[in-house]
Formats: C-alpha cells, structure tokens, sequence
C-alpha cells in the first residue's frame, strides 16, 4: 500500500482574512490580530497594498502567476510559520479560500484552513441596489471568457457580474448589443465599500464610460425587439445554431436531453457532434455540467465552438477526431451518439465506458443504424421509441402535414448487474 500523500508543512497555521475595498480599518478584531500575529502574509499586489506597515510586520509574498500551481509549493516554503492569506472580500465566493481548501484536501492534510470573511462585493451591490442577495444571479468573469454571460440573457433577468478589470463593463456591454441586448440598463459600482465608492450608469447600447478596475456590474436585461427569446429549458429554436443541416432538430432534441437527464456536475459524451446542440443544451442546463463534443469534420468541429460561445457555455471541449478512438480514457455518466453508429465497435465502446447507472442515447435515421439500435434495446434493455415530427405547410391554397423523417432513439441504463 502507497503512503497518504503528506499534507503541507505548517498548513494547520494557516488563516484566510477577507478584506475590502476599506481596507485595515474595515477589518474585524480578530482579522486585524491575525494579520499583526502572522509572520508571512500572501496575496495580491492590490490587496497587500491595503495593510500599514507599522502593524503587520510579517514578511509579505504576492501571488505568482499561474496560482493554483504554486500553492503547495508556497506553503511548504513557509512551513512551521504563520501565515495569512489574503483574499478580496469572502474568500469563500469565488476566491482564493475554495482554491487552498481544495489543495488542502488533495494533500490529505484532513483539515481546512481558517476563513475570516469579509462582506462579499455582491453582498455591498445588492445593499446598494436594494436586491434581494438570495434571488440575484450572479455571473463572474474572473479568469474567464465574457461569453459565459450570454447563457443568462433574459427579457425582464437582472444579474450581477463579478469583473475581471477595467475593461469588463465595455466587453459586457459590446457582448450585449450583439446578443440583441442593448437596451440593458448597466450601472457599474466601483470601489465599493471604501472612500472611493462610485456608480456609473447607462445603457448597453450607449455604453463608452471608463471604469475603475475594482468593479461590480449590475445588468437589467432588456431585449431589443425582434431578438428571438432562448428558453431556460432544451429546445431552442433551431435557428439559434449555425449548422449545415446536421443538427439534432428542436423537437427530437427536446426529447433527447429528456432521456439523457442531465444533472449539475455530470459529463456527456456528444458523439457526432454535428452543430453541438445536444452538448450545448446539455451545459446549458447546469453552470456545473460539463461535456466533450466529438467531431471528425473539422469545419463542422470549428462550428460547433463558435456555437458554444454564443449561447453562452464556451467551456464545452470540442475533440476533432474520429469516435472511439478519440474517446480513449474519457470516463463519463451519459453518451449521446447522434452519428457515426455504424462504426465498428462504437456502440461498444460507449456501453463499456459507462459506469453502473450511466446513461446513453442514440438517434438515427438510417436503417442500417437502426437495426443496431434494436440489437442493442435486445442485448441491454432499456426503451426503443421512433419519435416523428410533422409540421404545417401550405399545399395549393390549403394547409396539410410536412412529415420529417421519422427518428429512431435507443435510451438505456447500464445496470449494477452489468458484465457484457
């Protein structure tokens, strides 16, 4: 048996202060003690720039770039010491005491690090908006691409978005007016909490004023007419995506994302990814759900990222390759295969990489695919539907029924009991 990883030396001394925009005198008692009693204080340029010398003697060490790394060597370099970390605001909504508190747990350290908190920016916007913090969305583009905002655009939808700098309030408001939101009221609160605390307002479509790079936006969305609304729920219009007619069409894709039901923190597998919209809708459904896109064409794989970005869940990984080969080592809850069933030993593959209680879907049109599917529903249970989808057309001066080629769709389980 391998020895437990050791945990950081002198990580059972280590405290995480929140501190704000008012600095020293805006911390408590018991942080301002931390901060005199610790003998290496660690945070940002900005944020140690906010203690006076005179009281907090200890040696101070700003953050390397890239972060998350640099953690475990940082504590072990002042193992046997006190140390303080300082974080802005709560270090545990969206700060670094999530980071340490991870790294921690991975080190098999069996304990956390002291958090003193401070009021959190959204708690300090909410206050001066009159927003009720627990019913206020709230988006954070720190460390990530402003194209997460567009997957909370909605008529009537107020949010608040944690920026990364100066330059955040013109990325959302140029991301705004293309998404057909430019009318949006934008009211940006700078410095909030200290002596410097302003707020700065307009409209997405207007917006050019400068910003301070400690800043808070407050969004009230507002829709231009003529934008088509996106729903909160699978099935967006299809003519949302960009797609060269491989696309898993609104209704079948409704009933799609209905078999493979997704939950927060999940992986899925969109296999023949086409425009994406399964893995799309699949992200769409959770901030915490996460998914792969496998595409062999490659301007079919280009298009499905650009789709991802505007409807707002740039985070999907798109693999351009051919299934299963691309798939080697990805263990995951739920497949989707919308193309490529015919490929030998696919529909294999994907049954053996599920887990007991995973999920998996395939579609098909194709009478080939579709004897498989049937092989499958007999070797492994689960349901095999055909789902059909007819819409009004004119014919002649009256209105009859356009049929869409019928889907066939295979939804199964992999059971406990499962060996084949």
């Amino acid at each position: 048996m391998s020895p437990a990883p050791s945990a950081p030396a002198g990580s059972e001394q280590l405290t995480v202060v929140g501190i704000g925009a008012d600095g020293w005198e805006g911390l408590s008692g018991a942080a301002q003690q931390v901060l005199r009693a610790a003998e290496v204080v660690i945070g940002g340029a900005r944020q140690l720039a906010l203690l006076p010398g005179g009281e907090c003697p200890g040696e101070r060490v700003t953050w390397p770039s890239p972060l998350r790394p640099a953690v475990p060597g940082l504590l072990a370099a002042h193992a046997g010491r006190r140390v303080c970390v300082l974080a802005s605001g709560d270090p545990m909504f969206h700060g670094i005491g999530r980071t340490l508190t991870e790294v921690l747990a991975e080190s098999g350290a069996g304990h956390r690090p002291r958090v003193l908190p401070h009021p959190s920016s959204v708690s300090y916007a909410c206050a001066r908006l009159g927003w009720p913090v627990e019913e206020t969305e709230v988006v954070t583009l720190v460390g990530r691409p402003v194209e997460n905002l567009a997957r909370a655009l909605y008529d009537g939808h107020r949010l608040l978005v944690l920026s990364a700098g100066a330059g955040t309030p013109a990325e959302v408001a140029a991301l705004l007016r293309a998404h057909g939101f430019g009318p949006s009221r934008m009211r940006v609160l700078e410095q909030l909490g200290g002596e410097r605390e302003q707020l700065t307002q307009g409209v997405a479509a207007e917006w050019d004023a400068p910003a301070d790079p400690l800043n808070v936006i407050a969004l009230d969305c507002v829709r231009e007419p003529g934008t088509a609304p996106l729903s909160t729920v699978p099935g967006l219009p299809d003519t949302a995506y960009e797609h060269d007619g491989q696309l898993t069409k609104r209704h079948v894709r409704a009933a799609t994302l209905a078999a493979l039901a997704p939950a927060p923190g999940e992986l899925l597998w969109d296999i023949g990814g086409g425009s994406g919209s399964i893995a799309i809708e699949w992200l769409r459904a959770h901030r915490s759900c996460r998914a792969v896109s496998v595409e062999r064409d490659p301007v079919r794989a280009e298009r499905i990222g650009r789709n991802a970005r505007t409807l707002g869940v740039p985070a999907l990984h798109v693999v351009h390759g051919p299934a299963p080969a691309a798939l080697a080592g990805l263990p995951t809850p739920a497949v989707f295969i919308g193309g490529g069933l015919t490929a030998p030993g696919l529909l294999d593959a994907c049954w053996e990489a599920l887990p007991p209680g995973g999920r998996i879907v395939a579609n098909t049109v194709t009478l080939e695919s579709e004897a498989l599917l049937a092989d499958r529903y007999r070797r492994h249970g689960g349901e095999l539907v055909r789902l059909a989808v007819a819409h009004a057309a004119p014919v002649g001066g009256f209105t009859g029924w356009r049929q869409a080629m019928p889907v066939t769709q295979w939804a199964a389980v992999k059971p406990p009991e499962d060996r084949s």
